[in-house]
């Protein structure tokens, strides 16, 4: 069985409501129509109701099941405006700039049912930057307890690969923080590693990335993920994770033998730690592209309720398939 169909089978035995903001898109209600057939999950989608079913018919798909929410004629709008201003009231919101947010944005109006516990998740991307997503996430969710930073991770499944767990690895941060600190990135580290956990299952092996290994190289860059790697040993002590590893050396058994004896993860790394966000959005899209990996995300990670984005360029079956993720997500959370 893929990877994706098992986390499919997650989702389908503890069924999450997820909200879908960009039903506008066509690829949006293509992915609905799947997830409402295969019950993966229930669906929330945002929008005109009357567009969004005279869209579906046009393209044929069925969205029976599915509420549709149109702010505009939704009973609960001036609630969700007294929260937003309410919850933003400290940073200059007033009830007039609440009004406009929520009527002009349809991700700030999804993120304000999840706030509400009118929803578990949310799933948007395919036609907004990232930061549109993550902006309302953070303002109106805020981080998980405990949590010191969001970041995100790309969930990689490689067919016919023998590497990392079955061929299916965690890449982070590929798609958030820019050039995070050796500090940052031991708590990327230690967030992707419960990631891993919680949606591959089986022991995380943390490998921090670079162009060197074991003091192969002498750089700035590589004495950060030295850094980054002593940190977060000593921070997460029961975390298996070793740094600093070149790729090769990070998941190839024979290579790991020779450039980094004796080490518990080289050769067995199952997630992977990139220096900044260039080398790991570089890397996950070497992967999708050339190994025509399955690469889901890009996945947050550390916010207080799953919301996830979407790369401008997926597919409906990557939405569904990030649906399907952020679903389990969700019955994680407490």
């Amino acid at each position: 069985m893929a990877y994706i169909d098992k986390i499919k089978e997650k989702a389908k035995a503890d069924k999450k409501t997820i909200v879908l903001p960009e039903a506008e898109d066509e690829r949006t209600l293509r992915a609905a129509q799947e997830i409402l057939r295969d019950g993966l999950s229930d669906l929330i989608l945002i929008g005109d109701e009357d567009q969004i079913h005279a869209d579906a018919g046009r393209l044929n798909v069925n969205i029976e099941g599915a509420r549709i929410i149109d702010p505009k004629k939704d009973p609960d709008f001036e609630k969700y405006v007294q929260m937003l201003f309410k919850l933003r009231e400290a940073k200059g919101m007033t009830e007039e700039k609440a009004r406009e947010t929520l009527n002009a944005s349809y991700i700030y109006y999804g993120v304000m049912l999840l706030k509400d516990g009118m929803a578990d998740g949310l799933v948007a991307g395919a036609c907004h930057a990232t930061a549109d997503t993550l902006r309302p996430a953070l303002q109106i969710l805020k981080t998980a307890p405990g949590v010191k930073m969001v970041s995100a991770f790309f969930l990689i499944d490689v067919p016919n690969c023998e590497y990392g767990e079955n061929g299916t690895f965690i890449f982070a941060d590929s798609g958030l923080n820019q050039d995070p600190t050796s500090e940052e990135l031991a708590v990327i580290a230690d967030s992707s590693a419960k990631s891993f956990k919680q949606l591959v299952g089986g022991e995380p092996k943390v490998a921090m990335l670079s162009h060197s290994t074991k003091g192969s190289a002498k750089h700035a860059l590589v004495d950060k993920m030295v850094e980054a790697t002593r940190i977060t040993k000593e921070t997460y002590p029961d975390l298996k994770v070793d740094g600093e590893l070149q790729l090769d050396a990070a998941i190839v058994p024979e290579v790991a033998a020779s450039k980094a004896p004796g080490s518990e993860v080289a050769g067995h790394a199952n997630v992977l730690i990139f220096p900044n966000l260039d080398a790991g959005n570089i890397g996950y899209k070497l992967a999708q592209r050339l190994a025509k990996a399955d690469a889901y995300g890009p996945m947050l990670q550390g916010i207080a309720k799953p919301v996830n984005d979407l790369s401008r360029g997926c597919s409906w079956q990557d939405i569904v398939g990030v649906v399907a993720l952020t679903s389990v997500q969700a019955q994680g959370v407490e």
